[in-house]
């Protein structure tokens, strides 16, 4: 399970990046390029989507299944794994989080910077 998070932490990353690239105010000759790679590489990173939906689910399930751990029922040694299980899993969520609030925030940019160049056309074409 390991190297699905972290092929969504890659991921995550690389929008946070490509994110970045677009909104940066210096880099407006590059701008359509951008947009042109961004707009091609939006298809195959939609994947994302049903990836994080699946671990949200692995999640979900090792949350269920994870036998309780209270205060009087666990000793010290016991108490600890579950503590850190418990904290992987928010930690699992926060990235997931992430990975489908960039890929939602990267779709608006390119798509409003998509509209931009069209009104611009129709602005040089009038």
């Amino acid at each position: 399970m390991a190297l699905e998070w972290v092929v969504l932490g890659y991921t995550a990353g690389a929008e946070a990046i490509m994110l970045l690239l677009l909104t940066v105010p210096g880099l407006d000759e590059l701008d359509k390029g951008l947009i042109a790679v961004m707009r091609n590489l939006l298809k195959p990173s939609m994947s994302v989507v049903p990836f994080c939906l699946f671990l949200l689910m692995d999640i979900y399930w090792k949350y269920e299944t994870r036998p309780s751990c209270d205060a009087e029922s666990c000793t010290p040694s016991e108490h600890l794994p579950h503590q850190k299980s418990i904290m992987k899993s928010q930690s699992h969520a926060l990235l997931i989080a992430a990975a489908l609030i960039l890929y939602w925030i990267l779709f608006s940019v390119v798509k409003i910077e998509q509209l931009n160049q069209r009104l611009e056309k129709l602005k040089n074409r009038d």
